[in-house]
């Protein structure tokens, strides 16, 4: 089987776990790489290797002078733009091929607000939440395993503190609500003040302050967030933040862009 050519099915499954892992684990001895090569009868070297000509391919691979294997497919190609089109249907269409080859694999919960035990619904209902899951956590694996699991501002590395925050909310942009580049890893409290507009980024990924934050006398605040004026972010591994999801940001929810608005008629 190894020796055959990739399948479209087995290079959508490596690329689904490639956007999961951190860059620095995408090695044959990894558990979840040996996982997946054992249910598309691969070898964990050869899903390894074709996750690292994914790579070749990734513009934030590629734009730090790293080139991954350099033998990406035309098919690999395919799979990548194809994610990128419809970044929903793909996430969960691979979870449910993954669930369906191995019958023992089970989605960790989405640790963000999920209290509800799926088994107490039914049809469609449960269903609905069952997607709702596979989708929040394919982001936050993506997005956390792209920051390192650490915040970009503030450096933490607590998962139990961390946000998988979108940087276009996800009642905004259906097509890009699981791009991980719609993504930012943030504290708890930077996930807040971004989704509140108090903090913004300017295109070159400093730390915009706005003027409410500046001009206050919280003692945390002066201590937490003024320090983070003009300091640039920590990049991500992986899917960098697009520069027109940081200038939505900026233009529709930093609260400075919106005083400067004035009252809507």
């Amino acid at each position: 089987m190894a020796t055959q050519l990739w399948t479209h099915e087995q290079i959508k499954l490596a690329f689904h776990l490639y956007c999961q892992l951190p860059y620095g684990r995408i090695h044959g001895r990894n558990p979840e790489i040996m996982a997946l090569a054992k249910v598309i009868g691969r070898t964990a070297d050869a899903v390894a290797m074709k996750m690292l000509n994914i790579a070749s391919i990734d513009p934030a691979i590629t734009s730090t002078g790293r080139v991954g294997l350099g033998n990406a497919s035309a098919l690999d190609r395919a799979v990548w733009d194809e994610f990128q089109a419809d970044w929903e249907r793909l996430a969960v269409e691979c979870q449910l091929l993954r669930q369906k080859l191995d019958s023992n694999f089970d989605p960790e919960p989405a640790p963000e607000n999920d209290a509800l035990a799926l088994e107490d619904f039914t049809g469609k209902t449960r269903q609905v939440l069952t997607t709702q899951r596979i989708k929040q956590h394919f982001f936050r694996r993506a997005v956390l395993s792209s920051y390192r699991g650490r915040c970009c501002m503030s450096g933490l590395s607590d998962a139990r503190l961390l946000i998988a925050s979108h940087i276009v909310p996800w009642s905004q942009d259906k097509a890009n609500r699981l791009n991980p580049s719609n993504g930012l890893c943030l504290s708890a409290l930077h996930d807040r003040a971004f989704d509140k507009g108090l903090i913004t980024l300017a295109d070159d990924l400093t730390v915009i302050l706005s003027h409410p934050v500046k001009q206050s006398d919280d003692a945390f605040v002066k201590a937490v967030l003024l320090p983070l004026s003009g300091q640039k972010i920590e990049p991500p591994e992986r899917f960098s933040p697009l520069p027109a999801f940081i200038a939505w940001h900026r233009n529709s929810i930093f609260v400075d862009s919106q005083s400067k608005l004035g009252p809507t008629q």
